[in-house]
């Protein structure tokens, strides 16, 4: 091989290297959360709608802000209106984009479980794991409720192996009614521990 073809193949894994590191840097992988962890680690599972965003630049950061109505809650308490931060976003004519975290249009109904405290921002559990899109049957009106995680793989410690799974078509009101049984349980739990 003479030296300009060894210069050319040296050059080629360079940027064949370059472009691997870029794409394992974008990558983002959650851990799967089960139903029950879920519940555990929030503070509060609330139905939401979303009223508008704000994006801003912190410490060169790029956060979103998402400002909801509380429609409906279960554990813990929260005002009327709350603030959930998330990373990336459009800021003036940079754009980050966090694989994984949620995104919300304005007027948009979801379900969210919530870690954080009132009078500080709140972030969501498990980011597109700890959020739950509303649908409704334009002919029936009835409400079902998809996790957004159903779409997207999950590392699955227990197997060790990427799996889709989550909420998939629920009725909203059997995912209500799920989330208290839930909450009352660990309730329970915690209360005869003690």
């Amino acid at each position: 091989m003479s030296y300009k073809d060894r210069r050319r193949f040296l050059w080629i894994l360079f940027l064949i290297g370059l472009g691997l590191i870029a794409v394992v840097a974008q990558a983002t992988t959650l851990v799967r959360l089960r139903f029950q962890d879920l519940v555990h680690y929030s503070y509060s599972v609330a139905r939401v709608r979303c009223v508008r965003s704000r994006t801003m630049m912190e410490s060169g950061e790029i956060w979103t802000d998402i400002t909801f109505q509380v429609l409906w809650q279960e554990k813990g308490y929260l005002p009327g209106e709350i603030v959930v931060r998330q990373p990336g976003g459009k800021f003036m004519h940079l754009h980050s984009h966090v694989e994984g975290t949620p995104e919300f249009r304005p007027g948009e109904e979801v379900y969210l479980f919530l870690s954080g405290h009132p009078g500080r921002q709140f972030f969501i559990v498990g980011w597109t794991q700890g959020t739950f899109r509303i649908h409704r049957d334009p002919f029936t009106s009835v409400e079902t409720v998809t996790q957004d995680s159903a779409a997207v793989p999950v590392f699955d410690p227990a197997t060790d192996t990427f799996t889709r799974t989550g909420t998939r078509s629920l009725p909203a009101d059997i995912f209500e009614q799920r989330v208290r049984r839930e909450t009352l349980r660990q309730a329970e739990t915690t209360s005869s521990n003690r």
